[in-house]
């Protein structure tokens, strides 16, 4: 495994791959190089163009070049976000059939280029392309990680914050689960400096913010077409959490044994991919909604052929 590598390849080009390229442009990251290669190989060029004219003014400096599957190579993680994109009204699960076609060619190509650092996967629906990229890849389950619920935990965290006038970075909560309908708050384990905010916030508003932070990106994907901008910012979290080996908790999708599935949970992160996952004691009705989670999860993996 290419340990000491911080190039990263960004496979996809449209908002979301964009956004991730532009996020570490804009941050002091540890990525000291970045790969962008699209289906529409123009469309990956003119993005490396476009953020190369940004480099004399940016925070940090980042070699920015389009290339194909071939370079994945010599890179320490690539980072998967395309496919097809959600459309309003299109649940995550719809998506599957179309980006499952989509992952086993591009997986393959990666893999034969003798890639053998670790896969990121943000392409919807995220849980069961994670888990299709641990099979398709033969990659030790650790050094395959979806973005999980990292951006739902943050829309979560954000959501408290503005019920009690605290930053969000002070709040410590998780959403668990599927990146989708079937994904369920933490609230038995949810607190702001050691106080639990099931005690601040009574049962109608947790609920509210719950059921807020589960169908917000269906908002936003109906007033302006797509969500990139939120799930950008968390993927680079992500990879500053690996490359810069932060051991950081976050809810990332990662490989539940037990459950033969990947799923957003906390788990500690860190150069050599998921470290492990916390072994957290969960009230019985969040045990009971997280195994629906698991359950809808199994179902949509079965019904793709591997």
């Amino acid at each position: 495994m290419l340990m000491d590598n911080n190039k990263v390849m960004i496979v996809g080009t449209g908002n979301v791959g964009a956004s991730i390229a532009y996020a570490i442009l804009n941050q002091r990251t540890a990525v000291n190089e970045i790969i962008l290669t699209d289906i529409i190989a123009k469309d990956a060029e003119g993005e490396a163009m476009d953020l190369r004219d940004a480099l004399a003014v940016a925070p940090s400096y980042v070699k920015i070049k389009n290339g194909t599957y071939k370079d994945a190579k010599d890179c320490g993680i690539v980072v998967i976000t395309a496919g097809a994109a959600q459309k309003p009204g299109e649940t995550r699960m719809e998506l599957l059939n179309k980006n499952a076609n989509i992952l086993k060619g591009m997986i393959e190509q990666i893999m034969d280029s003798g890639f053998d650092g670790i896969f990121l996967v943000v392409t919807n629906p995220m849980d069961v392309m994670t888990y299709l990229t641990m099979k398709y890849s033969g990659l030790p389950s650790e050094r395959v990680i979806g973005s999980g619920t990292v951006l739902d935990s943050a829309r979560l965290r954000t959501r408290i914050a503005g019920y009690l006038n605290i930053n969000a970075k002070s709040v410590h909560a998780y959403q668990i689960g599927e990146h989708g309908d079937t994904e369920l708050t933490l609230w038995s384990l949810a607190d702001i400096g050691g106080q639990k905010i099931s005690e601040l916030l009574d049962k109608k508003t947790r609920e509210g913010i719950s059921d807020f932070v589960k169908n917000e990106a269906y908002d936003i994907i109906d007033k302006k077409g797509a969500t990139y901008y939120g799930i950008a910012t968390c993927v680079v979290q992500i990879l500053n959490c690996i490359l810069n080996d932060e051991m950081r908790v976050l809810a990332v999708s990662s490989y539940d044994h037990f459950s033969d599935t990947s799923f957003g949970f906390p788990s500690v992160v860190g150069r050599s991919g998921v470290i492990r996952r916390l072994d957290l004691k969960l009230s019985e009705h969040e045990g009971i909604e997280l195994q629906k989670s698991i359950n809808a999860l199994k179902k949509a993996i079965k019904s793709v052929k591997l």
